[in-house]
Order: C-alpha cells, then sequence, then structure tokens
C-alpha cells in the first residue's frame, strides 16, 4: 500500500499549488473558472501517473483517491476565496 500512496499524493500536492497559485495571481472573479481548470488539470495527472505505473490492480482506487483528493483540496480554496474576496 506504501507504493500506492505516492502514486495518490502529488495529486493533491498539484492541487494545493495550483489552490495557492490561483490564489495569489487570478482576479476574484475569475477564480472559480481557474479552480475548474485546475481540477481537470488534476484529472489529466491521475491518469498520467496511474497509466505510467503499469499496474491493473487498485487502478480504479487510486484513481478514486487521487481525484477526491484534489476535489477536496480545491473545494476548501474554493470556500477559502469566498470568505476572503
Amino acid at each position: 500500500m506504501t507504493w500506492q500512496i505516492w502514486s495518490v499524493v502529488p495529486v493533491w500536492l498539484a492541487a494545493v499549488a495550483a489552490a495557492v497559485i490561483i490564489g495569489l495571481t487570478s482576479a476574484p472573479e475569475a477564480r472559480v473558472t481557474w479552480l475548474g481548470v485546475a481540477l481537470a488539470g488534476a484529472v489529466i495527472v491521475t491518469f498520467f501517473i496511474q497509466l505510467a505505473i503499469q499496474r491493473k490492480e487498485g487502478f480504479v482506487v487510486r484513481a478514486m483517491a487521487s481525484v477526491t483528493g484534489a476535489i477536496v483540496v480545491l473545494a476548501i480554496a474554493s470556500g477559502v476565496f469566498a470568505l476572503v474576496g
């Protein structure tokens, strides 16, 4: 299971980095749009990483964990953006 978690965490970290960059660089009215773009990027990165591993066992679980974690991170960022401005 250890190697499986290391195939999921990079997507979560990329979502955190994207949320921080979006928060620092985009206009408040454009943040929701950019969060959608970040989520689409997280899905693409998820499939890239999971297909690069070349292991069938647990593919759906790993992909689901990656995307769900990215959704949670970006939802939290969306809530923070709503409160800040």
